[in-house]
């Protein structure tokens, strides 16, 4: 993939995770994806759009445990995310 293309998918993930339509999602998967975005390989990329893809009350109940992800490819983003979530700078 070029380097402008991999920048694109970038700048597009970190809009989409800034502007979810639910504030507490927004800020939690915002400055996860400032953090961990920019350094992710391509697959992991993939992966994180097709989160992004999810809806926000899903998200939320796979982040806080109180639901299963439906793939398995989501459970390591979202272990991260979880351990981000309580040292996210709010």
């Amino acid at each position: 993939m070029s380097t402008q293309s991999q920048e694109s998918r970038i700048k597009r993930l970190l809009y989409r995770s800034w502007h979810r339509g639910c504030k507490e999602t927004d800020l939690i998967l915002g400055h996860f994806c400032e953090t961990f975005v920019p350094t992710m390989d391509e697959a992991t990329i993939s992966t994180m759009e097709a989160l992004l893809d999810e809806d926000d009350v899903h998200i939320w109940d796979w982040m806080i445990g109180k639901a299963t992800p439906p793939k398995a490819e989501y459970e390591p983003i979202l272990e991260k995310l979880r351990g981000f979530r309580d040292y996210c700078p709010l």
